[in-house]
């Protein structure tokens, strides 16, 4: 646990606290997904030292964005606050961040159309794009909201149709890959993002603890092995983003951790644990190969150290989480 919390407190030390964001220059999204990175710790490790973070990031955010909630113009943007949301009313019990998360599911929800037979456009308002990322977010988002709200039958039956859409979209690859997005409603062979492996273990966990359904979860674990079997992913047994080789824009850096952490949830719910010795190996190869020595850590997770980010940093801290 030393090992994590000395990484959140690195995370930490790139918080403004009079934007409530982590650097504010950086991608809006990112400081969601930071967001979600500390909850998780939290909640995994008991320690609430930064709990107030929360109410304040999230009462300003709410402020300075679209129509007073979290809004942008992509889909997903939205929806990684709103599974950040989700988190903080598991670590908390407070009902009005599963409120928050539900209105942010009905405004993606709003995006879906019978285009390509279904699915949530992920540019707003431009629609022209329909995506991996908006599309597995809001099937986790429906499935979570599902499976803590007592009596639901709206949110099952939406990530129902979602998981329907998606499943026959032809996203997923031969190779058991998800690539990015459609063109013309087929497959645009896009880049197979690590992000993108990772939201949807998450998103078909969520949907299998709701309806039993053994097929998602088979679905799940072709994903997850071939995601760290891949020579191309996974490289030598440790994870790394396409980009890492030419230079990662803003938001790669942020991918691999949303990957494990998802990846984590997958483990953690299937009882013979069959990725932990997986993610062991990540958080072994970062903490020996990726650090600045100041417990801040870089994109690659096999070294060598290149810089310090949120983006990097959160990453860190969810695979660290990870193994606690």
């Amino acid at each position: 646990m030393r090992q994590a919390r000395a990484a959140v407190d690195a995370m930490m030390g790139f918080y403004d606290r009079s934007t409530g964001r982590w650097e504010p220059e950086r991608p809006w999204w990112q400081s969601g997904n930071a967001l979600q990175a500390l909850l998780d710790y939290m909640l995994r490790s008991g320690d609430t030292e930064y709990l107030w973070v929360l109410d304040h990031t999230v009462e300003i955010q709410r402020r300075v964005y679209m129509d007073g909630e979290f809004r942008s113009d992509s889909t997903d943007d939205t929806a990684w606050w709103a599974l950040a949301m989700v988190r903080a009313y598991d670590l908390t019990g407070h009902g009005r961040y599963l409120d928050i998360a539900r209105t942010g599911a009905e405004w993606i929800g709003g995006y879906w159309d019978a285009t390509c037979g279904g699915g949530v456009w992920w540019d707003v308002p431009q629609r022209t794009y329909k995506n991996a990322i908006s599309n597995e977010l809001y099937l986790k988002l429906l499935a979570a909201l599902h499976n803590r709200l007592p009596g639901d039958t709206s949110y099952l039956e939406l990530a129902v149709e979602t998981w329907r859409w998606f499943d026959a979209s032809g996203m997923l690859n031969e190779d058991g890959l998800v690539n990015d997005g459609l063109r013309h409603c087929v497959n645009n062979g896009g880049e197979t993002w690590t992000y993108n492996q990772g939201v949807i273990l998450g998103a078909l966990v969520e949907l299998h603890r709701a309806t039993g359904d053994d097929a998602l979860l088979a679905v799940a674990r072709r994903i997850a092995t071939a995601t760290t079997t891949s020579e191309y992913l996974s490289p030598g047994g440790i994870l790394t983003e396409p980009s890492e080789k030419v230079g990662a824009d803003d938001d790669a850096p942020s991918f691999k951790g949303i990957f494990v952490r998802n990846l984590d949830e997958l483990d953690r719910y299937v009882a013979e644990r069959p990725y932990r010795s997986y993610l062991a190996r990540q958080a072994e190869s970062l903490l020996a190969n990726a650090s600045d020595g100041a417990h801040r850590y870089g994109i690659h997770w096999a070294g060598p150290f290149d810089k310090a980010d949120t983006a990097r940093q959160a990453s860190a801290v969810d695979l660290l989480t990870t193994v606690l």
